[in-house]
């Protein structure tokens, strides 16, 4: 059986900041709609 934790953790690492990345862009994107949208 594998350990939960891997001892080498690098794809979930790149999983991590791919949902960060996907997070900040969805951020981003409320912003832009908020600025667009105020008079």
């Amino acid at each position: 059986m594998q350990p939960v934790l891997d001892p080498n953790p690098q794809n979930s690492q790149k999983k991590m900041l791919l949902v960060f990345g996907a997070f900040f862009a969805i951020f981003v994107i409320i912003g832009i709609i908020a600025t667009i949208a105020s008079p």
